[in-house]
Parts: C-alpha cells; sequence; structure tokens
C-alpha cells in the first residue's frame, strides 16, 4: 500500500536511532549516537526535549519511574530525567575503550538485551549481552560485528536479531523463563540492492518491519516464509530503526542519520537525521522497560 511519510522533528541527528515507545506516558524516547543525545518527544505538544551528554548514547528504555536505563559508551547507566544524575549499573567492557553499546531493548520479563561493536566496525568485536533484573549481566552471543535489530515473537517463542554486515535477520528459540536463547537459524535475507538491515520492529501479527541503512526505506516480512510484505520508502538515504507508537499502536516512527552523506546526498536528502511518522493498518507490540 502507499503511505505517507510525515517528519515529525527535523532534528538533523548525526545518527538517529533507537525509538521506544512509552505507551504509560505517551511519549517517545529515541537516541542521537553520535551526537551523544537522547531526544524525548511528545506527540501531543510536539516538544522534542534533548539532553546531552559526553559520550555516546546507543539505546535508551524505561526503568523506574522518571528513569531511563541508558546503553553508553562505556557502560549501562540509569539516568534520572529530572536530577540528570546519571548513574553506572553495569559495564561488562570495561577494558575494551574502543568499544561501545548499540542497539537494546526489553523482553516481557523486563531484562534489557543490548549489543556491542567496535569504534573501527572491526569484525567480529562485538557481541550481545542480557542485563537480568537482578542486576547480573551476561554475554549471550559473540564474534558479533555491528549488533542492531531486536524483536519477540507475539507468542514470545523466538527472538529475532540483526548483525547488520550479514545482512539477515536471525531467529533464535527463546525460553521466557529463563531468557535464554538458543537454535540459531536465518530467517530474512535482505537483498544487496535493498541496503543493510539496521534496526526492527514488530507488530502484533509477528510480522517484522526493518529499517533499511543505505536503502531509504522500511521493509515489512514474513518471518515464517522469509517473504517480502510491504515498503514504505523514506525520503532519506540511512533509515536506521522504528517502532509502532501511538494510542493504537499504529502509527510507525522511523529514525534517521546524516553520518556518512556527502554535501551532495545531503543537499538530494536534506532530511536525513530526521525523526518520521507513518500512519500503518498494522499494529504493533507494547515495549517494555526494565525491570531491575
Amino acid at each position: 500500500m502507499s503511505y505517507i511519510v510525515d517528519l515529525v522533528v527535523d532534528q538533523k541527528a548525526a545518527l538517529g536511532e533507537g525509538p521506544h515507545w512509552n505507551g504509560e506516558e505517551h511519549v517517545l524516547y529515541w537516541v542521537d549516537i553520535m551526537g551523544k543525545r537522547l531526544h524525548h518527544y511528545d506527540p501531543i505538544t510536539k516538544e522534542n526535549k534533548t539532553f546531552t551528554f559526553n559520550q555516546y548514547v546507543g539505546a535508551a528504555v524505561p526503568a523506574q519511574p522518571g528513569k531511563i536505563l541508558l546503553a553508553m559508551h562505556d557502560g549501562i547507566y540509569r539516568f534520572d530525567l529530572k536530577t540528570e544524575e546519571l548513574l553506572l549499573v553495569a559495564n561488562p567492557e570495561e577494558n575494551q575503550p574502543n568499544i561501545r553499546f548499540n542497539d537494546g531493548k526489553c523482553d516481557s520479563s523486563g531484562r534489557f538485551y543490548i549489543g556491542t561493536m567496535a569504534l573501527n566496525i572491526e569484525k567480529g568485536k562485538g557481541s550481545l549481552y542480557r542485563l537480568d533484573p537482578s542486576g547480573q549481566i551476561q554475554k549471550i552471543l559473540s564474534s558479533v560485528t555491528i549488533s542492531n535489530g531486536l524483536a519477540w515473537s507475539p507468542d514470545e517463542k523466538f527472538m529475532y536479531y540483526i548483525d547488520t554486515p550479514t545482512g539477515e535477520v536471525a531467529v533464535f528459540s527463546y525460553d521466557k523463563l529463563t531468557g535464554n536463547i538458543s537454535s540459531k537459524k536465518t530467517s530474512i535475507v535482505i537483498p544487496n540492492e535493498m541496503g543493510s538491515p539496521d534496526g526492527m520492529t514488530i507488530d502484533s501479527d509477528g510480522m517484522i518491519w526493518v529499517a533499511h541503512w543505505d536503502g531509504s526505506r522500511v521493509t515489512q516480512w514474513n518471518p515464517y516464509t522469509g517473504k517480502q510484505l510491504d515498503e514504505i520508502v523514506v525520503p532519506v538515504k540511512h533509515v536506521t530503526s522504528c517502532t509502532f507508537g501511538g494510542e493504537h499502536l499504529d502509527e510507525l516512527y522511523i529514525t534517521t542519520a546524516r553520518q556518512g552523506l556527502s554535501e551532495e546526498e545531503l543537499e538530494k536528502y536534506p532530511l536525513s537525521g530526521g525523526l518520521f511518522k507513518v500512519k500503518t493498518k498494522a499494529k504493533g507490540m507494547k515495549g517494555y522497560g526494565y525491570k531491575g
């Protein structure tokens, strides 16, 4: 179907990423990784409040009321939105200054799954970690290059995962009781000419929506058949991630980036780095926060 893609914040983010819809507060959290910023967008007032830090911010999810869990360059922090106090929670990569945290999400049990990558994108230097509500953190995947999109199937039997350079969406068997994953398989293969898979989300029918870096689009796929179902064309080159929001979870928020674009490309795609919104027939899944 044809979609109307609305620009809601002309932020010109260097690397807009990690959108998370907070259904309780009816606001969207998103980050600018390279800009070292956390954004708090209110669709009612149209205000996009910004918090700036002294290190990269890879992902943000709600924690206790008034607090956000941030995955940053040198660890996972708890951030107080009122006092702006930043408190270190865990840093499993403390002896690896050239590694930073990237995309992350929570499962329905409040466990925070968060990936890492090398600053120079060296192959296989990244990992995927799980931070349990108890505060214990453990590595669950190694030899990752750019740890990116995460999603869980509506029946919570599967976890989907993107390591961008693979050009694939992998699927794991997922144990809701323990949070463990196993039996990795390939669910979806993204054709090279469509760009690289970046962030993703899932709708209530279990269909996956993938953002395409260097691909100017978000696509919808059936993860059981590997077939593409739909496509949203976005007026930028680097589409980074997406999530469903709004009162009925039928508004797809899309983040984008300016990083890596030439002056000529920025002239061609002047809205790069903006936050976009698209009304869809599909409805998303509720986003979860950290329960620790």
